[in-house]
């Protein structure tokens, strides 16, 4: 064989050769591929809330003053947030944890009494760090089973490396928590159902809905919520004041899926400027989800039941899996939901 005939062979082999190792990739890609996608296809959708679970959840109120939000730790590891008005135009958060194992809570503060209507009827453990004169008298009058770091700080701690007053520093964790409800001898199982059905699959918002991709929420001049929708990862981020509302921890911003938003009438009830909600009986707000906004009503009987949030034909509303934020909002504020 002539040299130019053996090197079109040599040529002719490792073109076979170059085909098969290609070939033999490609059988073995692909498999993995096909297995990655039949994973994810036959993996089982986790729920914010495991609804067969009935242990209760903790009720943790959180300082959202201004010098304190920067440290605020934790809140994308509840499920269920609501955020009202108190004395000076601020807010306070109340955060519902369930089955978490959540490292850093806080900064935890003061109560209020309209925050135990919501302590109750989620049937949760309250944690808070004092409370007002009023608040006190109601957790004994309710009965309601708490965690007070007046009383118990060793479930909380002081993070002193933090470069505010001392009374913006108070954390806790679910370790702590858990620990709390066991030595204090707290009843174990809830005894109400979760306050919303969730659903894995995407809920069908109807004829009525509105486009919702910016949604504005002033609470007073001072204190303003907003969410601007992502739609790639189909949540809402968070700011406060045009801030981005940031944790911590992680260095992330806070996310939601779900918003509910409605407006009660409040007044202050002493020099001090504490304040009163009207937050029992009936009126109208929006479920807000996926980019958009539906019109809901809300009705709440007692102090003690739960707030049952309808659609306009009277069926109870069904929320897209995910974490929820309760905007309650003063009734002399007004809500924007923007395209």
């Amino acid at each position: 064989m002539n040299k130019k005939s053996l090197k079109k062979v040599i040529v002719l082999l490792m073109l076979l050769v170059l085909f098969i190792a290609v070939s033999i990739y490609g059988y073995f890609y692909f498999q993995r591929e096909q297995s990655d996608f039949h994973d994810y296809e036959e993996m089982p959708k986790v729920q914010v809330v495991n609804e067969d679970s009935s242990n209760r959840a903790y009720a943790v109120i959180i300082n959202n003053l201004g010098v304190a939000r920067p440290y605020h730790s934790g809140l994308q590891d509840a499920y269920l947030v609501y955020e009202m008005i108190v004395e000076g135009g601020i807010t306070r958060y109340l955060a519902l944890f369930h089955d978490k194992s959540t490292e850093r809570i806080g900064p935890i503060r003061s109560a209020r009494p309209y925050y135990l209507d919501y302590v109750m009827e989620n049937d949760a453990y309250f944690v808070h760090w004092g409370f007002s004169e009023q608040a006190k008298s109601d957790i004994s009058k309710f009965a309601i089973q708490n965690i007070n770091g007046l009383y118990q700080d060793q479930y909380f701690w002081k993070d002193t490396s933090l470069k505010v007053s001392t009374e913006h520093t108070a954390f806790t964790s679910m370790d702590k928590l858990q620990n709390a409800s066991n030595e204090l001898g707290f009843q174990m199982e809830r005894e109400k159902d979760f306050l919303f059905h969730y659903s894995v699959e995407d809920v069908n918002f109807g004829e009525n809905a509105l486009l919702a991709n910016r949604v504005i929420i002033p609470y007073s001049k001072g204190t303003v919520t907003s969410y601007v929708y992502d739609p790639e990862k189909k949540v809402y981020q968070r700011f406060v004041n045009d801030e981005a509302h940031i944790d911590y921890v992680s260095k992330e911003q806070y996310v939601v899926k779900n918003i509910i938003t409605y407006q009660v009438k409040n007044r202050s009830i002493d020099s001090y400027g504490r304040q009163e909600l009207s937050n029992t009986g009936q009126g109208d707000g929006y479920y807000i989800s996926n980019g958009m906004a539906i019109p809901i009503k809300w009705s709440k009987k007692t102090r003690e039941s739960q707030t049952v949030y309808t659609m306009l034909d009277g069926s109870e509303i069904q929320v897209n899996d995910g974490n929820t934020w309760i905007q309650i909002q003063p009734d002399n504020q007004e809500i924007s939901i923007l395209e």
